[in-house]
């Protein structure tokens, strides 16, 4: 079923977040499934035992961005600028990104000094360290909110926040937590599996058609 950003029903919310690990495995996609649980799962706790200071190091912000790619689109010159940079830079300019929250234009900021980091990677940095604060700006999720993909803008990030943190909080409002990194993740299982759907439908169609040409001669 697909999910319209409109939708006020938290039933087809959740039914669509629950199919998200169906979704990530029914890619197909060397490694997703491995990366996304370290994503979600592994990534955000370690954030954490860091507190006060948290920050990200290098070799965990180059396994973020290989997840980020591979579960979008692969551009393998921005995981090699990611994965050659100084531990330290990325050390301190992801602890001055995560003390700024809530304010996420001013941590987008500390974070895009890095190079190959933009806002959209930036934002999957903080939603793994805020995923209460921070969505991640994932190409399905911003033409769901915004009617666009195309502007990966830090002007462009916080209009998607607002919309995706204003859903939380209305979802929320019906009884069960929904943080912005849920509402993301919804969107992009809703728009990932409608994609299979019809690709399925494309090759059942070829199928049938071939069927029919080799009944033929």
């Amino acid at each position: 079923m697909e999910l319209h950003f409109e939708c006020t029903d938290l039933s087809i919310w959740k039914e669509a977040i629950s199919s998200y690990k169906s979704r990530i495995e029914s890619l197909d996609k060397q490694n997703l499934v491995s990366l996304d649980e370290f994503y979600r799962n592994e990534l955000p706790p370690r954030l954490h035992q860091r507190n006060p200071n948290a920050f990200i190091t290098t070799s965990e912000l180059s396994r973020l961005m290989k997840w980020k790619l591979t579960r979008g689109k692969w551009r393998p010159r921005l995981l090699d600028f990611v994965s050659s940079l100084d531990d330290s830079l990325v050390k301190s300019a992801s602890q001055k990104a995560f003390q700024s929250l809530p304010d996420i234009s001013k941590a987008v900021s500390e974070l895009t000094v890095l190079k190959g980091v933009g806002p959209a990677t930036a934002s999957a940095v903080l939603a793994a360290y805020a995923p209460e604060t921070a969505p991640f700006m994932s190409d399905e999720a911003m033409e769901a909110a915004l009617g666009n993909s195309k502007d990966y803008s830090l002007k462009q990030y916080l209009l998607f926040v607002d919309k995706i943190q204003s859903k939380s909080k209305e979802l929320s409002s019906k009884g069960d937590s929904f943080t912005p990194s849920d509402v993301e993740r919804a969107l992009w299982s809703s728009a990932v599996g409608i994609k299979l759907q019809s690709s399925h439908a494309v090759l059942d169609n070829k199928m049938k058609g071939s069927n029919k040409r080799k009944r033929r001669h």
